[in-house]
């Protein structure tokens, strides 16, 4: 069995790769602008001539690029002799082989892919927020970014290698040349020479003035000593729930009260960068706009969140690969993330603690080791349920971090919801959701975001990205 992850790592090219990547990224960008403007060309014929053919699908896009690059409609070079005559050299574009035309292939696939979503957006197809028309990519507002396919050459050699030209912290690329890592390419190295993971393709992007690869790859399944035991089929317990907090960050805890972890210190690192941010924002602002200063700026703010992304994607990491090593069968909660932001005293502080993100690393790292998670239902009272007698106090607030309860039950708030959060997978057969009172009634088309599917996740349900603890070299999706 296999799996799709993804590494990524920190490049560090010469002044000459760097140019290199640059024109890459800028081929990306006009390819893709120019598949877009096919499509607007194609759909203005077609109101006055229905049968116009429209180039909708990335096959199609992508016949009708590398048609037109070759035609005289991109462009002509002439050159005229000592006769003062003027001959045709180049037709089409003339940069065209300064750059792998696998770029141009996949920036048309982009295109097609936004255009995909913007269809099935408009039919029903495609669940959640309403996605509109394509745009046209702007060269200052877009991140520079393009991929690369890892095919075979001739010779059998895979066109993006690792350790290349006897360098061990290195990337092979197609039409660049081997360009060098920061970071520790090692884990990434064995599993190749093993055969335990392939490359299928390479994304290059620009950010915080720094150049990043991420390499899909798809690698075996985790070693066997690395799952989690199966249990027996008539076995209903073991559940363990996590109750996700601003003041404590995760609580684990059994059905029979056993708290099995409590993680209270949260680095919070957009509430101790934030100083700082206000500084290097006002300076942005004081800069003329198109200015090097102004770049230069620009850069030092980018730099700044992206370190503090990276403290808290690094943190969420290792709190999900603590649980999921030592737990086979987890409870969380379906938050609604989206809908706590509007409240504006707690919308910084739910946003540093990134609980979306979270569910996210505990749903496919818990599958790569074979363990089941389930997601509670939105409307189940978890923080208002007695873990003891199953009473519900709808008078709970927010300032109530001691659960009381009329039979005498005495507990943590954060420990008596993640109890209730393990009972849940055997209760939920006799649990009733309320109705939501600002829809009108029962809810039930809960949308498929941020862990909010009510089953049970098995092996198989993951997505492209994998566990990792470096900051620069972790696995993401």
């Amino acid at each position: 069995m296999s799996r799709h992850t993804t590494f990524r790592y920190c490049l560090d090219p010469t002044v000459e790769q760097s140019v290199m990547l640059t024109r890459h990224a800028g081929a990306a960008r006009f390819a893709f602008n120019q598949s877009l403007a096919f499509v607007k060309t194609a759909l203005t014929k077609r109101k006055t001539c229905p049968e116009h053919p429209v180039p909708w699908t990335r096959f199609d896009l992508i016949n009708t690029f590398n048609t037109w690059k070759k035609s005289e409609a991109a462009g002509r070079v002439f050159a005229v002799g000592a006769d003062r005559v003027a001959e045709i050299q180049v037709t089409g574009l003339a940069w065209r082989s300064q750059v792998s035309q696998q770029v141009f292939e996949e920036a048309a696939v982009d295109c097609g892919r936004a255009l995909a979503a913007f269809s099935d957006s408009r039919t029903g197809k495609r669940a959640g927020r309403r996605v509109g028309f394509p745009r046209f990519k702007k060269k200052s507002a877009t991140v520079p970014a393009f991929r690369i396919r890892n095919k075979n050459t001739k010779a059998g050699w895979a066109a993006i290698r690792i350790g290349g030209d006897q360098i061990a912290r290195s990337v092979m690329l197609p039409g660049i040349g081997a360009i060098r890592v920061r970071d520790d390419t090692r884990r990434l190295r064995r599993m190749l020479t093993k055969g335990r993971a392939k490359i299928l393709y390479a994304t290059i992007s620009f950010r915080a003035r720094r150049w990043w690869i991420s390499l899909a790859t798809e690698a075996s399944d985790l070693h066997p000593a690395q799952h989690h035991q199966p249990r027996e089929h008539n076995d209903d317990g073991g559940w363990v729930g996590i109750d996700r907090g601003l003041g404590v960050f995760s609580v684990a805890a059994t059905a029979d009260g056993v708290e099995i972890a409590r993680i209270n210190s949260a680095p919070k690192p957009l509430v101790t960068e934030l100083d700082r941010q206000r500084r290097l924002a006002k300076s942005l602002s004081r800069k003329r706009k198109g200015s090097h200063n102004h770049r230069q700026a620009a850069a030092r703010l980018g730099r700044h969140h992206r370190r503090v992304a990276d403290i808290r994607r690094h943190f969420a990491h290792q709190v999900a690969n603590r649980l999921v090593k030592t737990q086979d069968r987890l409870v969380i909660e379906d938050l609604n993330v989206a809908g706590m932001l509007g409240n504006r005293c707690l919308a910084r502080a739910i946003s540093d603690a990134g609980w979306a993100d979270f569910a996210r690393l505990l749903s496919y790292k818990q599958a790569w080791r074979s363990g089941a998670l389930a997601t509670a239902d939105r409307w189940y009272p978890s923080t208002k349920k007695c873990s003891a007698c199953g009473t519900i106090n709808p008078a709970l607030s927010l300032d109530d971090r001691v659960f009381f309860c009329g039979c005498g039950f005495r507990a943590d708030r954060d420990h008596n919801a993640a109890v209730n959060l393990a009972k849940w997978p055997t209760a939920q057969q006799d649990f009733s959701r309320s109705p939501d009172p600002r829809a009108g009634g029962r809810v039930t088309n809960v949308r498929r975001r941020e862990g909010a599917d009510r089953h049970l996740v098995g092996v198989g349900e993951t997505g492209p990205v994998d566990a990792g603890t470096d900051v620069h070299a972790t696995q993401v999706a």
